[in-house]
């Protein structure tokens, strides 16, 4: 299966999931738009786990911010709403219509546009002062070109909010985890839904027209983001919100805040 296939078929997984209800394509409510035009706000990059808010600049106000692969109605109207210019960038036209509908409800300004997250050729150079990209790589093969996409799309003093998987979670069987609720090492890793489990199998244990996902290394994860330019200024990692790995304190997903250094040496 070539990437644009793995492509075409999330696009289409994503947009059932917004049929099915998912809870990540679920958009906010008026209280909690009302909330942030107050100042009242918390968004999450990993599960269930609000980001600090130091990790945020002390205002929103003005800023142009990037949601990236980051749809369903959930974090881009809450930054708008806190007065932050946002565009949301994502691969499913259903999930980007989940934030077209809550923008048109509460009356708030959200420039929406469907991509694959390893390309933002649609934009230029230092278009944006903040990304805000929460768990989303595990559905692309590879994610290093997102880090260098990333990059060069942010103003220098720019800031990359990122939460993605601990690739740990993917080395156990999948019905055994998910089914059963018991930890049995079954695959080695990088981890891939196209080569190291069948379709069956993998609709069996998740439902049909599930998103196809992959594991990315630390070197990938980290490194990418650290050979790519940016200098990383925090971190923390959280249990995976509905995985059986978290009864054992297995870290299920991890967050980084990267900046784009302000000086870059030639």
């Amino acid at each position: 299966m070539t990437s644009e296939h793995v492509r075409e078929h999330n696009r289409v997984a994503w947009d059932r999931q917004v049929e099915d209800e998912n809870e990540w394509t679920r958009p906010v409510s008026p209280a909690q738009v009302a909330d942030a035009r107050r100042g009242q706000w918390h968004v999450v990059l990993t599960g269930y786990q609000t980001v600090p808010r130091p990790w945020f600049p002390a205002s929103l106000e003005g800023l142009d911010l990037l949601g990236l692969a980051s749809s369903g109605g959930q974090q881009g109207p809450i930054f708008a709403a806190a007065g932050a210019r946002v565009t949301i960038f994502d691969n499913s036209p259903k999930q980007l219509a989940q934030d077209r509908a809550v923008a048109l409800r509460e009356g708030l300004q959200l420039a929406l546009i469907e991509g694959d997250m390893r390309d933002l050729g649609v934009f230029a150079d230092g278009s944006f002062d903040l990304i805000f990209h929460p768990v989303s790589n595990v559905f692309v093969p590879e994610i290093r070109s997102v880090w260098r996409e990333c990059f060069r799309v942010l103003r220098p003093g720019g800031m990359l909010l990122s939460g993605f998987m601990n690739p740990t979670e993917f080395v156990f069987d999948m019905e055994d985890k998910d089914l059963f609720r018991v930890l049995r090492v079954r695959h080695s890793l990088p981890y891939s839904d196209v080569t190291s489990i069948s379709e069956e199998e993998r609709e069996r244990v998740l439902g049909a027209h599930s998103p196809l996902e992959f594991s990315h290394t630390m070197d990938d994860q980290i490194g990418g983001q650290l050979d790519a330019g940016f200098v990383l200024t925090g971190f923390y990692s959280t249990p995976h919100h509905a995985s059986i790995t978290a009864k054992f304190n297995i870290p299920g997903y991890f967050a980084t805040r990267a900046l784009k250094p302000a000086q870059i040496e030639p």
